[in-house]
């Protein structure tokens, strides 16, 4: 099978870097690029987080750009309280090596993009999405280049940033409007989907054993990640870790399973700004171009993770 080709925009954040961990190291995938975006933190440390996560999995080959340091509109937020100081805390990575790539991640999106054939690059964005609506409206052509969005962010019935907006759609409403609402088939793997998304004791304890520098840095991560989690929910419970999801439904889409509904940004509501707001109430169009994903092989998704761990450069 020919690998699935993705550009990944993120906010590394320590569940963006399991996200890369699973593209870099599972043969299906092909990373052409690495895009970043204000968001966990601010865009210098995003991306210094981005460059030392790519190059210490064996991805120096692949270019990296900073993008927008900014949302289009609002104020800057970020989840230092998840993330820490950082956006990466409690784990020690080597400091990048590699140069950025020059230009500015919305013309490394387009560029890449063009240079391909039609519908063969999936765009898999798992932070705010400033940078993709940028992207489109400089040149709305690649809507009909992009074989299809397959994002993390949003959710059905929930939200994390407040009762109904999720993290990167609330940091960006705007942004998430102008992507929700372009042609191209989008895939919303949102907090309903990932919160099933949760390792085990067994799962971390196997990740251990595989007693690489590349294990320890992702069970100090989650570990991290994990003990915040427990801290503020007041739970025992593993943390959710969302963006590997989307990446996980680009390899095998049996993995998740996926409802089409129209799916619109509300930018105006007191209470729900940056809600996802998902129609269930009618079959959909047939030319709805959007799903929700809805429900997930935990199982199935840690073992991929595991065997992409497992062909990753000690």
């Amino acid at each position: 099978m020919p690998q699935k080709k993705i550009i990944l925009d993120c906010d590394p954040g320590h569940d963006d870097a399991m996200a890369i961990l699973l593209a870099l190291g599972h043969p299906d995938i092909d990373v052409l690029a690495i895009t970043t975006v204000v968001g966990n933190q601010t865009l210098d440390k995003v991306t210094h987080n981005a460059q030392a996560i790519t190059e210490f999995a064996g991805g120096k080959q692949i270019p990296i750009a900073a993008g927008c340091p900014r949302p289009l509109i609002r104020n800057i937020q970020n989840a230092a309280e998840v993330h820490g100081i950082s956006g990466l805390d409690g784990t020690h990575l080597p400091s990048p090596t590699q140069p950025l790539n020059k230009r500015h991640a919305v013309d490394l999106i387009i560029d890449t993009l063009k240079s391909h054939p039609p519908k063969t690059v999936t765009l898999v964005p798992t932070a705010g999405l400033t940078n993709i609506a940028l992207a489109v409206r400089k040149a709305p052509e690649i809507v009909d280049l992009v074989k299809e969005v397959v994002l993390m962010g949003g959710g059905y019935h929930t939200g994390n940033r407040s009762a109904v907006a999720e993290f990167n759609i609330a940091i960006d409403p705007e942004a998430a409007h102008i992507v929700f609402n372009e042609r191209w088939p989008l895939t919303m793997v949102g907090l309903d989907l990932t919160h099933q998304a949760r390792p085990t004791d067994k799962i971390m304890a196997d990740i251990a054993a595989l007693n690489t520098p590349i294990s320890q840095f992702v069970v100090d991560s989650l570990s991290y990640y994990t003990a915040g989690y427990r801290q503020r929910n007041g739970t025992n419970e593993h943390a959710p870790v969302h963006d590997p999801c989307a990446v996980a439904y680009v390899i095998d889409p049996t993995l998740i399973t996926t409802q089409k509904a129209p799916v619109n940004i509300e930018l105006q509501g007191a209470l729900t700004t940056g809600m996802t707001v998902t129609d269930f109430r009618h079959p959909p169009a047939s030319d709805c171009h959007t799903q929700v994903a809805t429900r997930l092989d935990n199982a199935r998704l840690w073992e991929l993770f595991i065997d992409s761990l497992k062909r990753l450069p000690n």
